[in-house]
């Protein structure tokens, strides 16, 4: 079980990037817009640093629901290596299956 302290850091940052996501949509257009008077494009990177750090998509790690883990996980089921596999021997997951052959 990971510490209750980083699942929570990454819960805000969850939060934080999914409020400021649009905001960052539109600075990173102008920025990346070539197009653009050099200015415009200075004030929007600007405007793109002030925004807080953890608001950016990047910094939210994914972690498993359960344990909390940040390593070894599986996106599709957002579970870490280990109960994936214990959950999958369970049955608790559908359409997962043992391999055998």
């Amino acid at each position: 079980m990971a510490k209750t302290s980083s699942i929570e850091k990454n819960k805000r940052r969850e939060l934080l990037s999914a409020t400021h996501a649009k905001k960052r949509a539109v600075l990173k257009k102008v920025v990346m817009d070539r197009d653009a008077p050099i200015e415009e494009r200075f004030e929007a990177t600007i405007k793109l640093a002030q925004l807080p750090r953890n608001g950016a998509k990047v910094r939210v790690r994914l972690r498993c629901e359960i344990t909390g883990r940040s390593r070894g996980n599986y996106r599709k089921f957002k579970l870490s290596r280990n109960m994936l596999r214990s959950m999958a021997n369970s049955g608790q997951l559908p359409g997962v299956v043992k391999a055998s052959w």
